[in-house]
């Protein structure tokens, strides 16, 4: 069922819950005035009789002409008097006689001095009534057609009325529901349109209640999704172009060797190229793999307390195998009275460190990185500083886009990955990572990292 329809049958039932409730209040309210003013009705009739019988002394056969005329004309009183040995004295019609008294009725009134009650449906009052410093017991009984009609007729009235008003309900309901309900079909419209191929469209977010906010949060979303595929884009783009190099010269390299006879040693320079260019791309698809599992979401990395010291130290042996002219020292600033505990990944902690110490290192003339520990209360600051080329005011802002090569890249290789895969493994781990460089003087990273409060 659409919401347009939701919306519209639960508020016809509300409004019908309370309209049915106050159309029945009325009525009930209605019956108990009628009832109430008849027995008041049968009252005054009673003792209005009993004083023609007993004060003014109209004889009971005029009494009783006048009732029977009355009767053939409107549902008249039928009224009995009896004294308190339950002796009759007078009765309208003891022919018809519909109460049929009895004494235990007589003695209940007396006790009680007024009973009130339904004989089928007609009304019946009997009263005790003093005349001569005498007690009678006076009965009436009638039928109120008058006062049932008048309550059939209300109650006719009430249905044909609610039956009316929730029609009209329901249709305005809908009505109502549907102006509601537009601008969210024509946010589904404009949804529908939007495509990986057009996703600089975007949602009117105008105006100040919940759909604006939704749309407002749709568009951030989009913008998001946006960036996302021309990164992805991007990122593609660049994969392809540094695979497809070496590969190409891997290729080329070999169909040449293929074609024309050579000596060993062409043999061997030809070997050495291609593992050259092999080892790019085993170097290339590991810095992708380890770029994708530092953009997994940090629930599904297993962070553990790790000591910084050993960190360092494990990523440093681990570079020195690989150029054992690479030169590595560590120090701390101040004096450190406890180890340095961090909540880290390992692996991806340990790799974001080789990056910045292999950079240093190939980007300095002595294949020297100084690395600096300066532990704070809250933090911990680790610098990798070297002396080589340093970067340019123009690469700095982009050295951190993947694949960005800036102009020291004829000092030293690379595929321009390593710093983007560095800053989002130190993202990850709830720190920064800042750069400050001059030209021929050398480069400064200083990591930032939240120390383990357990």
């Amino acid at each position: 069922m659409k919401i347009k329809n939701k919306l519209s049958l639960l508020f016809t039932l509300l409004t019908a819950a309370i309209l049915l409730t106050f159309a029945a209040l009325i009525y009930f309210s209605a019956s108990q005035s009628r009832e109430n003013e008849f027995y008041k009705s049968l009252k005054k009739e009673a003792i209005t009789k009993a004083n023609l019988f007993l004060n003014a002394k109209v004889d009971a056969q005029t009494l009783q002409t006048i009732y029977k005329n009355n009767r053939e004309i409107l549902n008249e009183v039928e009224v009995a008097i009896y004294d308190t040995t339950f002796n009759l004295l007078y009765h309208d019609a003891v022919d018809i006689d519909f109460v049929k008294e009895n004494k235990a009725m007589i003695d209940e009134i007396q006790i009680k001095d007024r009973i009130e009650f339904y004989q089928k449906e007609w009304q019946v009052v009997g009263i005790e009534y003093k005349f001569e410093n005498r007690n009678y017991i006076v009965i009436a009984a009638a039928y109120d057609q008058y006062g049932y009609r008048k309550i059939d007729s209300l109650g006719k009235t009430i249905l044909i009325v609610f039956i009316i008003s929730i029609a009209f309900i329901y249709l305005v309901g809908r009505f109502y529901s549907k102006r509601a309900l537009d601008p969210i079909i024509e946010m589904n419209k404009k949804v529908k349109d939007i495509s990986a191929t057009n996703l600089h469209l975007r949602l009117d977010d105008k105006g100040k209640d919940e759909l604006a906010d939704l749309a407002s949060v749709f568009n951030e979303m989009l913008e998001k999704l946006e960036q996302s595929f021309d990164s992805q884009k991007g990122f593609v783009s660049n994969i392809s172009h540094e695979l497809r190099t070496p590969l190409s010269t891997i290729i080329t390299e070999l169909q040449l060797s293929e074609n024309k006879d050579r000596s060993i040693e062409e043999y061997k320079a030809v070997i050495q190229r291609t593992l050259n260019d092999a080892q790019k791309l085993a170097k290339l698809s590991g810095s992708l793999l380890d770029f994708a599992k530092a953009s997994y979401d940090t629930s599904a990395i297993t962070f553990k307390n790790t000591r910084l010291d050993e960190l360092l130290l494990d990523a440093q042996l681990q570079l020195i195998k690989t150029d054992k002219s690479y030169n590595i020292s560590l120090s701390y600033e101040g004096e450190i009275e406890e180890e340095i505990i961090l909540n880290a990944n390992e692996y991806l902690l340990k790799t974001a460190f080789l990056n910045l110490m292999e950079n240093a290192c190939k980007f300095s003339g002595d294949k020297h990185c100084s690395i600096e520990i300066d532990k704070r209360e809250a933090h911990t600051k680790i610098r990798f500083i070297d002396k080589g080329v340093g970067i340019s005011e123009q690469d700095m802002t982009s050295i951190f886009i993947p694949f960005y090569r800036g102009k020291n890249k004829a000092v030293a290789e690379g595929n321009g990955i390593g710093l983007t895969l560095t800053k989002r493994i130190i993202e990850l781990h709830g720190g920064t990572i800042a750069v400050s460089s001059q030209l021929g003087a050398g480069t400064i990273f200083t990591v930032t990292l939240p120390n383990n409060k357990n």
